[in-house]
């Protein structure tokens, strides 16, 4: 939980840091993406560790001022948008798992359908870690469509007792871009972290065409305890009004993590002043973390410069807001 209360978080102005981004795409990956953090006083080495993705797998990296990164290479194969969680000194990451590198590919031309589902590894200290395990299975009528299976974007949470394990699920195939995103979210909830999973029998949140950040699809969400109300970080995919696709990241509010209301855009694409490309078209997943010794909040995410999939590629950076700042 973070010792604050919604209205102070919601008081908080995020700025941009100025030379994002500050983990760039590299070799044959055109994306490096979905980045979860774990700040130094969670880290074996007393560093800021970031997990994310690239077309090869989940990869880790480690830093001392979240600027610089040293990439320390990839911790799981068949693997995308992790979620790295330190409980009771052991490290749990759930992730989703795809299909084999090659009949990924033959997704991407319609040769073969998508399938993926949530699995899971833990590790003592980041470094070894154990065989995956499967999480969250196709279970549920909204996983699965004419495109294949999806479930994705983990993100554990815990909520009177129970472990919450938030999901997205479903396609939906975004023309401009070429590729599918998340349609809708939902969660799991289990007594234990490794097994018992039960899906919600329909999503928490789908597309609503009367919202313009949630007009397509349901992208990804991050839900973090404040000391009165639950705040969810959720990037919806959506179609302006030329018929472009975009993504923001919105703030959402939640008595109970369940039911959620829109509060407004935290971060939108936009050219920025060094790099003035890299977020134009696309915001997307992000990850929260609080920093003590600066009294700051880190909003981490991807974002991709535009909706062609030749030329897009997907960067990382961070948007920074200090408590008390606007008070």
């Amino acid at each position: 939980m973070f010792n604050l209360t919604f209205d102070e978080f919601n008081n908080i102005d995020f700025k941009l840091f100025e030379f994002n981004p500050t983990v760039r795409r590299s070799g044959l990956s055109f994306v490096v993406a979905d980045p979860s953090i774990l700040p130094p006083d969670k880290s074996p080495n007393g560093k800021w560790n970031m997990f994310c993705h690239t077309f090869f797998g989940v990869e880790r990296y480690t830093s001392s001022d979240c600027i610089t990164w040293n990439r320390l290479g990839i911790i799981a194969t068949r693997a995308m948008r992790p979620n790295i969680n330190y409980i009771d000194g052991k490290y749990y990451l759930y992730y989703e798992r795809v299909l084999p590198f090659f009949k990924k590919a033959l997704t991407v031309i319609g040769a073969k359908k998508w399938h993926s589902e949530i699995y899971l590894i833990t590790s003592d200290n980041l470094v070894n870690w154990s065989k995956p395990q499967p999480i969250i299975q196709d279970t549920t009528n909204y996983t699965h469509d004419e495109l294949g299976v999806s479930i994705s974007n983990p993100f554990l949470l815990e909520v009177g007792g129970k472990k919450r394990l938030y999901f997205s699920a479903g396609q939906t195939f975004i023309k401009d871009c070429g590729f599918s995103e998340p349609t809708y979210i939902s969660y799991a909830e289990s007594d234990s972290l490794t097994e018992g999973f039960i899906p919600l029998e329909k999503p928490i949140l789908s597309p609503d065409k009367n919202n313009k950040y949630l007009n397509l699809c349901c992208g990804c969400i991050k839900v973090y305890k404040l000391k009165d109300a639950y705040i969810g970080l959720q990037n919806g995919i959506y179609l302006d009004e030329e018929n472009h696709s975009h993504s923001a990241i919105m703030l959402l509010k939640s008595t109970d993590g369940v039911k959620f209301e829109f509060i407004k855009p935290l971060i939108e694409p936009q050219l920025c002043k060094h790099n003035k490309k890299w977020m134009a078209q696309f915001v997307y997943a992000c990850c929260l973390n609080y920093d003590k010794d600066s009294h700051s909040f880190f909003i981490h995410f991807n974002a991709r410069n535009t909706s062609n999939i030749i030329f897009g590629r997907e960067h990382i950076g961070y948007a920074i807001g200090k408590i008390g700042e606007n008070d």
